[in-house]
């Protein structure tokens, strides 16, 4: 039996990615997303499994891919630029008044880049994010014992699928 000693973990072990260095980029909203988006998440998929009965038993195979929602917390600042382009997205997609939307449904999607950093800064992993729109806008909470804090908000978004791919 092989045995398992720190020395065996510091071999394999090089160093940890760190969930606060990473970047994101969502194209319809503009570079300011890189700045703002306060957090996020890496992207989830999850291959449904199929029961196929036989002989009294079920075997399972598997299924379709299925894309979990991705969302973004955003902080607001006092132009409400990224809000009011989330919010025109999605009056765009359908309206508030009218119930119309997009003449094209080209024009409903965007694509998003989340990039792991490294603690130099480089990027070491990306994910491509195809085909999303935004889905909830959460509301932004206001109260008078509120001091000292930034304004933020969700936005979430679903899509149609992402790829990953390594970027150094």
């Amino acid at each position: 039996m092989e045995s398992l000693n720190i020395n065996d973990f510091k071999g394999f072990f090089t160093s940890g990615a760190r969930p606060n260095l990473y970047k994101t980029r969502i194209e319809r909203l503009g570079r300011k997303v890189e700045f703002l988006c306060k957090a996020t998440s890496l992207p989830a998929s999850t291959v449904e499994a199929i029961d196929v009965p036989y002989l009294g038993r079920q075997i399972k195979v598997p299924g379709n891919r299925i894309f979990e929602e991705w969302t973004v917390t955003v902080f607001n600042d006092i132009d409400f630029e990224i809000r009011r382009a989330v919010e025109s997205w999605m009056n765009g997609i359908n309206g508030h008044q009218d119930n119309l939307g997009f003449a094209s449904v080209r024009d409903v999607y965007s694509d998003a880049h989340v990039t792991q950093l490294g603690r130099d800064g480089a990027e070491l992993y990306t994910y491509h994010i195809v085909d999303m729109f935004p889905t909830m806008l959460s509301p932004i909470d206001l109260a008078f014992d509120s001091n000292d804090e930034i304004e933020e908000f969700e936005v979430t978004f679903n899509y149609n699928y992402w790829v990953s791919a390594e970027t150094t």
